[in-house]
C-alpha cells in the first residue's frame, strides 16, 4: 500500500442563505470504525492482550472479505462503506455485547451518511453475512481470557529455570496461548526459536551485566532519557500500536477493501505472533533476570529489584519485541517502512510525547526498553524481534486464502 494522504469526503449543507457552504469533511468511513474498535476494546475489553487482538482480527478480516467483489450496478464506494461498517459492527457487538447500544448508534450514523439504496442494502447484507462467517470459523479457538491463562505447573528451582517473580510472585500467564489455534501458522511451534544463551556462555554474562547496570530500580547507569524510553514502552503492545497503525490507515490512499486488509493482517500476525512467543517462552521457561541475579552463580545479589515489576511469564522471547517485530514487518511491507513524522504518547509515560519516521524506530527503542526496565536480556528482546518477523512475514505469504 503506498503512501498517500487519506482522502476526505465532502458534504455539504443547506444554510440560511442564496449559498450553500461546504460541511466540514467527514472521517472517512474505515477511520471511523477503527476508532470505533478501539473504543469499545478500551472499555470493554478482555483482560488478555491476545483475546482483545482477536477481535481486532475477527472483526477487520470480516470487514475485509465484505468489500471484496462489489456486486454490478451499484456504487463502489457506498456498497464498501456500508459493508465494512455492517461486518466490524456485527463482529463487535458479538464479541463485547457490553457496548451494543455505543455500537449501534455508530452503525447508525455511518448509514446515514450513505444514500438509501441498492449498494447500502447489498453491503450490510454481505457485511453481515461475513461477519457471522469468520466468527463462526474461530468458535472454540482457545483465545477466551480462561483458555489464554490456562494453569502451568511451575518446575522445581534450579538454574535458569523460570519461577514467580517478585514482589507478588503470581501464578503464570499466557501458558494457554500456546494450545490455541493461529489463524494462519500451520502450529504453534512452526518457528519456534532455538534455545536462549547457555548459562556459561559470554553471550548470557553479558546479557546479565548489561540488565543488572541498566535495569535496577536504583540504577546509576541508566540515563534520564532511558529511564524514560523503559516508562513509554511499559504499556500493553496493543495499546501501544494502535496510533502507529492508525496513522499509516489515514495516510495510505488506498481502496477501503485494501485499508481493511492493513487492519486484518496487522492484528493477525499480532495475534499468531502471541502465540509462537508462548510456544518459544513455555518451551525454555528461561528465569527472568530478577531471579538470575538475585539466585544465580553470577555476582549473586538477593537485594537487586528491577525498575518495573516483571510480567508472569518466562524470559525468552520478550512478547513485546515478538509484537514489535510483526508490526513492524507488516508496516513495512505495507506501507513502507518510513513515513512522515508523527507522535506518539503512552498512559505509562504521562506527559511524554515523542516523534517518528519509520516503524522499525519503534522496534529499537522497545528492545532497549525491556532491558531499562529489567525485566529481559537483550537476547531475549532480539530474538523476540526475530520470531515477530518470521511470523508476519508467513501471515503475509499466506494472505491470499485469508481473503478468499
Amino acid at each position: 500500500m503506498a503512501l498517500g494522504a487519506a482522502s476526505l469526503l465532502a458534504t455539504s449543507a443547506a444554510v440560511p442563505t442564496a449559498v450553500a457552504a461546504p460541511a466540514e469533511p467527514r472521517t472517512p468511513v474505515v477511520l471511523d470504525w477503527y476508532d470505533t474498535t478501539a473504543e469499545t476494546i478500551a472499555a470493554a475489553g478482555a483482560p488478555t492482550q491476545v483475546t482483545n487482538s482477536r477481535t481486532w482480527a475477527v472483526s477487520w478480516l470480516a470487514g475485509a472479505r465484505a468489500t471484496h467483489g462489489v456486486p454490478a450496478g451499484v456504487d463502489r464506494s457506498d456498497y464498501q462503506d456500508a459493508a465494512l461498517a455492517s461486518a466490524v459492527h456485527r463482529s463487535l457487538v458479538a464479541l463485547a455485547p457490553a457496548r451494543t447500544e455505543q455500537l449501534d448508534a455508530a452503525f447508525r450514523r455511518t448509514l446515514d451518511q450513505i444514500p438509501d439504496g441498492p449498494a447500502e442494502n447489498r453491503g450490510v447484507a454481505a457485511g453481515e453475512r461475513q461477519a457471522r462467517s469468520v466468527l463462526a470459523s474461530r468458535e472454540g479457538d482457545g483465545l477466551d481470557p480462561a483458555s489464554v491463562d490456562a494453569p502451568f505447573t511451575v518446575p522445581p528451582a534450579s538454574p535458569g529455570v523460570w519461577q514467580p517473580t517478585p514482589p507478588s510472585y503470581a501464578p503464570a500467564t499466557q501458558y494457554g496461548n500456546r494450545l490455541a489455534r493461529p489463524f494462519v501458522l500451520s502450529g504453534a511451534g512452526q518457528f519456534r526459536l532455538g534455545p536462549p544463551p547457555a548459562l556459561d556462555s559470554r553471550t548470557y554474562r553479558s546479557d546479565l551485566a548489561e540488565v543488572r547496570a541498566y535495569g535496577a530500580a536504583d540504577s546509576t547507569q541508566r540515563s534520564a532519557r532511558q529511564t524514560e524510553t523503559a516508562n513509554f514502552w511499559y504499556g500493553s503492545s496493543l495499546t501501544l500500536y494502535t496510533e502507529p497503525l492508525r496513522v499509516a490507515l489515514a495516510r495510505s490512499a488506498r481502496s477501503v477493501e485494501e485499508r481493511a486488509k492493513l487492519v486484518a493482517l496487522f492484528h493477525i500476525a499480532s495475534v499468531d505472533t502471541q502465540i509462537a512467543t508462548s510456544d518459544t517462552k513455555y518451551t525454555y521457561q528461561r528465569w527472568r533476570p530478577v531471579t538470575a541475579i538475585r539466585t544465580g552463580a553470577i555476582d549473586t545479589d538477593p537485594g537487586w529489584t528491577p525498575l518495573h515489576n516483571t510480567p508472569a511469564h518466562p524470559d525468552y522471547p520478550s512478547g513485546h519485541n515478538t509484537y514489535s517485530g510483526a508490526a513492524e514487518e507488516i508496516l513495512s511491507a505495507l506501507v513502507g517502512p518510513r513515513t512522515a513524522p508523527f507522535e506518539l504518547t503512552s498512559s505509562t509515560a504521562p506527559g511524554v510525547t515523542r516523534e517518528y519516521t519509520g516503524w522499525h524506530q519503534l522496534t529499537a527503542e522497545n528492545v532497549d526498553a525491556r532491558i531499562f526496565s529489567g525485566i529481559h536480556t537483550r537476547s531475549a528482546d532480539e530474538a523476540g524481534v526475530t520470531l515477530g518477523k518470521k511470523v508476519a512475514a508467513q501471515v503475509l505469504r499466506e494472505s491470499g486464502r485469508l481473503f478468499r
